[in-house]
């Protein structure tokens, strides 16, 4: 009776650390295979939708359901300074960055797109090098950083190192859309910002996706743009998209924040391209050329590099500093 009572006070006491061992991997899972295959939608939206006006519907969709609904959870009232750096944080990240990945998808294929997004990573060291008070990036983080943009020259290189070229104008722009996004982060990270992050990424959906739809006007996509020739592929997508890529992604991306370590929660950096290229190798038809393969294998190694290496932080050392999410 003694050894079946110990059983099971262990069991019950094992009990929630299982669960919650269980969550984390779930989550990880979440942020790796949802995160992963945004890119692949993202061009299955673009197919009928332009661009601007489908991460204009996605984000303020979120922002319009977000807001209100952690407001009344949290009970966390937004102050002046904290709405002008959701409000900047959210040009920069959402009318900037996946406005821009978005825009670049109707020229460049999902897993290129992705690869080419994961250089975060690596402008991430410059911005946070330059920024007042920034610190110098260690010898082997510069080394991943000059071997990440060694796999992205290969990608726009010669014809005659085997497959396609990837377009240089695609490229450049989802390169400036990474760097947007990397400034935005650092941004983030030195101005007041609500201590709820999903009320901060409604703040951020609202101000992004409010740019998203002057951005589709300015450029004449909303004039364009008729609901009636849209596929139901394209509508299916989107609503993909703001379900499984920005609600749960991003709810599992704040659960493993909280329950794992900073340099575990970084290894969706280089996964996510990895899912990427297989979603578009394995139901989009994109080719995975000698070139890609060299390309990838070096922007990933880069990549790994950069999350890995130990950082010299600019924060209290009992600080640990919080992984940029760099979901598209």
């Amino acid at each position: 009776m003694a050894s079946t009572t110990s059983q099971t006070a262990s069991a019950v006491q094992a009990g929630p650390a299982a669960a919650s061992s269980s969550m984390v991997l779930l989550a990880f899972a979440g942020v790796y295979i949802l995160w992963g295959s945004t890119y692949f939608f993202i061009r299955m939206g673009v197919e009928t939708i332009p661009p601007f006006i489908m991460a204009g519907i996605r984000h303020l969709a979120i922002g319009l359901v977000f807001y209100p609904l952690f407001r009344r959870i949290t009970r966390e009232k937004p102050t002046a300074a904290q709405w002008r750096t959701t409000a900047i944080t959210g040009l920069l990240l959402l009318l900037c960055g996946n406005g821009g990945v978005s825009w670049a998808e109707t020229r460049v294929p999902s897993g290129i797109a992705a690869l080419l997004v994961a250089s975060v990573s690596l402008w991430m060291v410059i911005v946070e090098w330059l920024h007042p008070g920034g610190v110098r990036p260690t010898p082997r983080v510069l080394v991943g950083f000059f071997m990440g943009f060694a796999g992205i020259a290969l990608l726009v290189g010669p014809t005659n190192l085997g497959g396609a070229r990837v377009s240089t104008f695609g490229a450049v722009t989802l390169l400036l859309a990474s760097l947007a996004w990397a400034t935005g982060s650092i941004y983030s990270r030195h101005h007041p910002i609500p201590h709820s992050p999903m009320l901060g990424v409604a703040m951020q959906s609202l101000a992004g996706g409010a740019g998203l739809w002057l951005a589709a006007l300015l450029n004449g996509e909303a004039r364009a743009f008729h609901p009636a020739a849209v596929s139901l592929r394209s509508w299916l997508a989107v609503l993909y998209l703001i379900i499984f890529g920005s609600a749960l992604g991003f709810s599992a991306y704040v659960y493993i924040l909280k329950h794992s370590t900073a340099s575990r929660v970084a290894t969706y950096a280089f996964v996510n391209p990895v899912v990427a290229l297989l979603l578009g190798w394995s139901f989009g038809g994109e080719p995975l050329s000698l070139r890609t393969l060299l390309a990838s294998g070096t922007i990933l190694a880069a990549v790994l590099l950069v999350i890995t290496a130990p950082h010299r932080p600019a924060v209290p050392k009992d600080e640990e500093v919080v992984p940029v999410c760099s979901e598209s």
